[in-house]
């Protein structure tokens, strides 16, 4: 056996973004399960290993996940000690393909939802047995899960693959890392199932790959325009109006300024303070467009001066 396993028990938006779903693996395996997630193993010949949350203690039997000593408990991408989900090289026995699964729960997605999530190697060492991981989605209304090394059930569609060619040097990196996948080719939204497969073939212990990687901070967002952003968070009244608008600050953001511009961009109005109302009296009758600014994001709408 050339591996020996170690001491344990086993995206960047451009505009405004609001979570959809998150997940930072930073209670138990079983606290885990009960937040709806499932693991099926069926790589073959099957092993003993299954994806679960970290429950490293020291000493460590050598430093992993960027532990650098045998004396730190690793931490993940966020949330401290242990706060990651794992699964190695055991999954599978002597050399076999390797076919781990870790499931979402049903989250409701549309076109354009940006998936992100952190990964990396754990080994601290210098010998890379290389990995594959990949994130796959199902539209299933039923879900049918894998059966089988090869199969993989009703995930058909492929959003991520790191390394997908087992490529050796490190290609799977030892440093958390980013990965995002944006939602596509679905009809409205719709119910659907993310899930991470560890993926290695001539993997396990005695198999020329396969070792120990994590995954972190899980998330879905949806990136909304600065009207929706507006909608959200804020309402004016009354509209049309002919001297005061009213602002409804419906989630309490710190507003950092405000701008009034007519249908020709040029601004008519302009605040560097929290509002509540705004007097536009002196305005001429027509269409104009209120922004207000947060330290959350940005919101346009479209307000009309009797």
């Amino acid at each position: 056996m050339k591996k020996t396993l170690l001491s344990l028990l086993l995206i960047p938006f451009f505009g405004i973004a609001q979570n959809q779903f998150s997940f930072g693996f930073d209670g138990t395996t079983a606290a885990m399960i009960s937040a709806g997630w499932q693991s099926t193993n069926q790589s073959s010949p099957v092993g003993a290993s299954t994806w679960n949350n970290a429950t490293f203690t020291v000493p460590l039997a050598n430093a992993i996940f960027g532990s650098g000593n045998t004396t730190t408990v690793p931490i993940g991408q966020a949330g401290g000690n242990n706060s990651f989900a794992l699964v190695n090289f055991n999954s599978t026995t002597g050399a076999g393909t390797i076919s781990n699964w870790l499931i979402t729960p049903n989250i409701t997605v549309e076109n354009g939802d940006i998936v992100t999530f952190y990964s990396r190697k754990g080994t601290d060492g210098t010998t890379d047995y290389p990995d594959r991981l990949e994130l796959r989605m199902s539209t299933a209304a039923t879900t049918v899960l894998p059966s089988g090394a090869l199969d993989v059930g009703s995930f058909t569609t492929l959003g991520v693959s790191v390394n997908p060619t087992l490529v050796n040097g490190f290609v799977y990196p030892k440093v958390w890392t980013q990965y995002t996948y944006t939602v596509a080719g679905l009809t409205g939204p719709t119910p659907v199932k993310f899930a991470f497969r560890y993926f290695v073939t001539n993997g396990g212990p005695s198999g020329a790959n396969s070792d120990i990687i994590g995954i972190d901070t899980f998330s879905v967002d949806r990136t909304l325009s600065t009207d929706d952003f507006f909608k959200n968070n804020f309402a004016v009244y009354p509209n049309p109006a002919t001297d005061i608008i009213n602002i409804s600050n419906v989630n309490s953001l710190e507003i950092s300024a405000a701008t009034i511009t007519d249908i020709n961009g040029r601004i008519v109005k302009e605040f560097r303070s929290s509002i509540e109302s705004i007097n536009i009296s002196d305005l001429n009758s027509g269409v104009y467009f209120l922004k207000i600014s947060t330290l959350d994001g940005s919101g346009t709408t479209k307000i009309v001066k009797n």
